[in-house]
C-alpha cells in the first residue's frame, strides 16, 4: 500500500508530464503494440548492457539477465494499461530500489531506456505510420510516440528518484552511523582516557566498564585482560623485589659482619704470625742451646770417665797402700813418695771436679779427702813411727772413702750419660719443632696474605651489596606506587613477614 502523500506526489507528476485521461487513453490504445515489442526492445538493450564493462558487471549470468528481463516487461505491462496506481508505483519502486541495490548509477539506466525509448518508437512509428492521404494520421502518430517518451520518462522519474531517495537514506543513515560511531568513540576515548589517567598513577584496579559500545567490546576486553596481566606481572615482580630487597639486606648485613670478622681474623692472624716468628726464633735459639749443652755433657762425660779411671788407680793405688802398710816403718821413703802422689792426684781429682761443676762438686769432696789423707800420710812419714798404727787405720778409711768416691763417681757417669741422652733427643726434638715452626710460620704467613685479600674483598662485596640494596629499594619503592589488590595484599604480607624474618635476626645475634 502506498501513502497518501505518494499518492498525491503520483497525480501531480501525472498532470505535470500530461499524462492525463486523453494521454492515458492513447497509451492503453499502444499496449498491445509495447508487449508486443517489448522484449525485443529489451534483447537490444540487455545487449548493449553487456558491451560496457561499466554496466556488464551488474548482469554476470544468464539466469540473472533472464529475471531482470521478465521483471521488465512486467512492468511494462502494467505501463501498457495505462493504470497508474499503486501496482504501478510499487513496480517502478521496486524497479528503483533493484538498481540501487546493485548500484547501477541514473546515467546508465537513463543510456538504457533511451535504447528501449528508440525501439518503442520505431514499433509505433512502424505500426502506426499514417497513410499518405492527410495530415489527421500525423498528428495521431505525434500523440502516441509522445505518450511512449512520457510514460518512459515517467518511468525515468520514479527509479531516479527513488534511486536518489534511497541514497539519500543511505547518507542520512551514514551520516547517523558517523555521529553514533563519533559518540561511541568520544565515549570511548573518554573512558579509555579516564582509564590511563588512573593507569599513569598507578592504579591498576580500574578497568574500561562493560558497557563500552559495541565496537569497542574487543578493546575493553583486551584493556581489561592487559591490565589484568600486567596487575599479575606487577604482582609477582613486586613480591620478587620485596623478596630480593629482603635478601639483599640480609646479604649486607651478613656481609657487613663477614668484612668486620674477617677482618678481626686478618689482625689475629697478623698477630700470631708476629708471635709464631717471635716463637719460631725462640724454639731455635732453645734447640742450638739444646746442641751445645748436648756437646757440652758430652765432654762432660768424657772426662767423668777419665776421673773414673783415675780413682779406679787410685782404689788400686790404696790397695797397694793396704797391703804395704805393715812394711810403711820400713819404707819411709816409699810413704812419702806415695803421699806425693796421692796428694798429686788429690789436686787433679780436684781440678777435674772443678771442671765438672756442679756434677763433680761430691768429687771434689772426695779428692780434698785425698789430699788431706794425703797431707796426713806426709805428716805421718814424720811421725812414722809414732802414728803406724793410726795411719793403718787411716789407710783403711781412705780406702773405703776411695771406693765410696769410686762409686760416686761411676753413679755420676751413669747419670751424665742419661742427661746426655736426655739433651740429645731434646736438641733433635727442638731441631725438629724449629723446622716445622718455620713450616707453620710460612704457612700461616701465607693464610694472612690470603686474608687480606678475602677482606678487601669481602669489603668490596658488601659495597657492590650495599648499592644492589638501594638500587632494589628504588625498584620497590617504584613498585608500590602501583594500585591493585593483589599488590596490597602481597606487599602487606612480604612487610610482615620481612619484620618476622628480622625479629628473628636480631634475635639470633643477640
Amino acid at each position: 500500500m502506498i501513502s497518501s502523500e505518494e499518492k498525491q506526489a503520483l497525480s501531480k507528476r501525472l498532470d505535470f508530464i500530461g499524462l492525463d485521461e486523453r494521454a492515458r487513453k492513447v497509451l492503453k490504445d499502444l499496449g498491445p503494440t509495447i508487449r508486443d515489442n517489448m522484449s525485443a526492445a529489451l534483447d537490444s538493450f540487455y545487449k548493449r548492457l553487456r558491451m560496457f564493462p561499466e554496466t556488464a558487471r551488474f548482469f554476470r549470468s544468464d539466469e540473472h539477465m533472464a529475471g531482470a528481463k521478465r521483471r521488465q516487461q512486467e512492468h511494462w505491462g502494467v505501463v501498457g494499461t495505462a493504470k497508474y496506481d499503486e501496482t504501478y508505483v510499487e513496480g517502478v519502486q521496486s524497479v528503483g530500489r533493484a538498481h540501487a541495490r546493485i548500484g547501477l548509477e541514473p546515467r546508465w539506466y537513463i543510456g538504457g531506456y533511451a535504447v528501449l525509448l528508440n525501439e518503442l518508437v520505431a514499433a509505433v512509428v512502424r505500426e502506426r505510420w499514417p497513410s499518405r492521404f492527410g495530415r489527421g494520421g500525423s498528428d495521431k502518430l505525434a500523440d502516441e510516440i509522445g505518450v511512449v517518451v512520457k510514460a518512459a520518462l515517467l518511468d525515468m522519474d520514479y527509479s531516479i528518484s527513488i534511486y536518489l531517495d534511497i541514497l539519500e537514506d543511505q547518507r542520512n543513515q551514514a551520516e547517523i552511523a558517523r555521529k553514533k560511531a563519533e559518540d561511541e568513540q568520544a565515549q570511548a576515548l573518554a573512558a579509555l582516557s579516564d582509564a590511563l589517567a588512573r593507569l599513569a598513577t598507578g592504579d591498576l584496579e580500574h578497568t574500561l566498564p562493560s558497557t563500552m559500545p559495541a565496537n569497542f567490546q574487543k578493546i575493553t576486553q583486551d584493556y581489561n585482560s592487559s591490565i589484568k596481566s600486567l596487575a599479575g606481572t606487577l604482582t609477582t615482580v613486586r613480591a620478587a623485589g620485596e623478596e630480593i630487597f629482603r635478601s639483599s639486606a640480609s646479604i649486607a648485613e651478613a656481609t657487613n659482619n663477614l668484612a668486620h670478622r674477617t677482618e678481626q681474623q686478618a689482625a689475629g692472624l697478623e698477630e700470631s704470625t708476629a708471635a709464631l716468628h717471635e716463637l719460631t726464633g725462640s724454639v731455635s735459639g732453645a734447640a742450638d742451646g739444646a746442641q751445645k749443652a748436648s756437646q757440652v755433657v758430652q765432654v762432660t762425660l768424657e772426662e767423668a770417665r777419665t776421673s773414673g779411671d783415675v780413682v779406679t788407680k787410685a782404689v788400686s793405688a790404696m790397695g797397694a797402700i793396704e797391703k804395704s802398710s805393715e812394711a810403711i816403718s820400713k819404707i819411709i821413703g816409699v810413704i812419702d813418695e806415695i803421699a806425693f802422689q796421692t796428694n798429686l792426684l788429690a789436686l787433679n781429682a780436684g781440678v777435674e771436679a772443678a771442671r765438672a761443676g756442679e756434677a763433680g762438686r761430691g768429687f771434689a769432696v772426695v779428692a780434698q779427702e785425698v789430699r788431706e789423707l794425703a797431707q796426713r800420710c806426709a805428716n805421718a812419714a814424720k811421725e812414722i813411727k809414732g802414728l803406724i798404727s793410726q795411719s793403718s787405720s787411716q789407710v783403711q778409711s781412705g780406702v773405703g772413702l776411695v771406693n765410696s768416691a769410686g762409686d760416686a763417681l761411676n753413679s755420676i757417669i751413669a747419670r751424665i750419660d742419661e742427661i746426655n741422652t736426655i739433651v740429645s733427643k731434646i736438641a733433635a726434638a727442638a731441631s725438629d719443632q724449629s723446622g716445622s715452626l718455620k713450616e707453620v710460620s710460612a704457612a700461616i704467613g701465607s693464610m694472612d696474605s690470603i686474608t687480606q685479600q678475602n677482606a678487601a674483598m669481602v669489603e668490596e662485596t658488601s659495597a657492590q651489596t650495599s648499592t644492589l640494596r638501594e638500587e632494589v629499594e628504588r625498584l620497590v619503592s617504584s613498585l608500590r606506587g602501583f594500585k591493585t589488590r593483589d599488590l596490597e595484599r602481597s606487599g602487606g604480607e612480604n612487610l610482615g613477614r620481612r619484620q618476622d624474618d628480622q625479629a628473628t635476626s636480631m634475635r639470633r645475634a643477640s
